[in-house]
């Protein structure tokens, strides 16, 4: 099992629910030891609301699959 941060895409509103709101979050204790004691989720990085999951997946994916945009994601947020 690979150890490191693991970027992805999370549904925050419920199933059935519009509009559809996720986010993208770096979990960086995935698949380390310690992450099976940690309750809830990472801090968001970024948040999009749309009609349909498909469309906020869509405008999620290329900041998620991007290196360089979780870099520039994540120096915004320790900047505020």
């Amino acid at each position: 099992m690979a150890n490191g941060p693991v970027v992805r895409i999370r549904r925050v509103t419920a199933e059935g629910e519009t509009p559809v709101r996720a986010v993208i979050e770096v979990d960086r204790r995935a698949g380390s030891p310690r992450s099976s004691g940690s309750a809830g989720s990472a801090p968001p990085l970024m948040a999009v609301e749309g009609a349909t999951e498909a469309e906020v997946t869509a405008s999620l994916m290329p900041f998620a699959d991007e290196d360089s945009a979780v870099a520039r994601l994540l120096a915004q947020r320790s900047a505020r």
